[in-house]
């Protein structure tokens, strides 16, 4: 029997005809690929451009709670382009982060290029920054870190979870800082602040630039359940879960940062801030415990009355800087009423308006912004 004789060049003949072969059985076979898209496009004039690829979907809306054009309120149409490619054009917005989602025909989606979500308490939504804002774009200074922590709750009998801001330099040295208690609003949780907040940014770089303090910073989750309570009738009966925050912060939240981090555990080193519900809860914690706390933040929160006070010259020696603030479509006269009521009595207070602001979060930002160099300068 007579053996073949060992070809290479022929075999890898073959195997580059089978190669091509597969290659083009899978371009005949395979479905058409999405275009590649930018699915968030800021433009020079700070308008932004969102798209997205759905071939095959009848009506698809562009969402976002946090950008309300004139022309479409929250909520606006997107138009179909070539290769089934959905697209609208809105701002031009202000600086900052902005959080988004799509309808396609009925169903609620994240965009599907980008991995930049932003919690709430019960979904997700995707978010996207328009550069230019001093304190909030990703800046080439010292990174603090912000950890995502998860305790165990005795008040509530529960893992509970929360996150935490450490500053630049925090692993390499054993100083005890100031701490600030940061709560977010209604049906938002403690990915809020780190997120669509920009919190971890804007103290980075303001203690570069020297404007603040380093401090910890610890946010937590303000919503005791997944249970949110609609309308006004609920909300007015809804005191149990205001009580169990409550519970939760004083008995567990605080000691727990202040036994696993390197924390000044007394008043004149420990801040309290809030905003929208956060702030009320931040008005109640405060106000029941006047010697825990020595920096009060209330952004779109509520505000403090002098018979609120029932030591006034406690408060006057305790309360180191107390900040009021909202934007100017809310109710600013209120911060104005507040701060002349407590100024008869020689309590000093300061407020922050932030112009063509409704209830919104370039409101809460900006104020987090004033608000920090206020802390712990004594």
């Amino acid at each position: 029997m007579k053996t073949s004789e060992y070809n290479p060049s022929k075999i890898m003949l073959i195997v580059m005809l089978f190669m091509i072969a597969s290659k083009l059985d899978g371009q005949v076979n395979a479905p058409a690929r999405a275009p590649r898209i930018i699915s968030s496009e800021v433009h020079s004039d700070r308008t932004v451009t969102f798209r997205i690829s759905a071939p095959l979907a009848t009506k698809v809306i562009f969402v976002s709670s946090d950008i309300n054009n004139k022309e479409m309120g929250d909520k606006g149409p997107m138009k179909l382009g070539e290769n089934g490619v959905w697209e609208t054009t809105v701002g031009p917005l202000d600086p900052g982060a902005y959080r988004y989602n799509f309808n396609v025909d009925g169903l609620s989606v994240v965009d599907p290029l980008s991995s930049a979500v932003s919690e709430s308490n019960t979904h997700v939504c995707s978010i996207m920054l328009v550069p230019g804002s001093e304190y909030m774009d990703t800046k080439d200074v010292p990174r603090g870190a912000v950890a995502i922590v998860t305790y165990f709750s005795k008040s509530l009998g529960r893992f509970r979870r929360m996150h935490i801001y450490t500053p630049p330099g925090y692993e390499n040295n054993m100083v005890k800082y100031p701490v600030l208690y940061l709560i977010h609003g209604f049906s938002d949780n403690d990915n809020a602040w780190p997120s669509i907040g920009r919190a971890g940014f804007i103290l980075d770089n303001m203690i570069a630039a020297d404007k603040i303090e380093p401090m910890i910073v610890v946010m937590p989750a303000l919503h005791t359940s997944a249970e949110i309570p609609r309308g006004a009738g609920v909300l007015q009966r809804a005191g149990q879960p205001h009580e169990e925050f409550t519970e939760d912060f004083l008995n567990d939240i605080l000691p727990y940062a202040e036994k696993h981090y390197r924390i000044l555990a007394d008043q004149s080193h420990r801040a309290m801030a809030g905003l929208s519900m956060g702030g009320m809860a931040t008005h109640r914690i405060t106000m029941a415990n006047p010697d825990k706390f020595s920096y009060i933040g209330l952004f779109s929160g509520s505000t403090i009355s002098l018979n609120e006070i029932t030591d006034v010259p406690a408060f006057k020696k305790n309360v180191k800087a107390l900040f009021m603030s909202c934007g100017d479509r809310e109710n600013p006269s209120g911060l104005q009423t507040s701060k002349d009521d407590l100024g008869k009595a020689g309590i000093k207070s300061t407020i922050f308006v932030l112009p063509n602001a409704d209830h919104e979060w370039r409101v809460w930002r900006a104020s987090l912004i004033q608000f920090l160099p206020l802390l712990f300068k004594d």
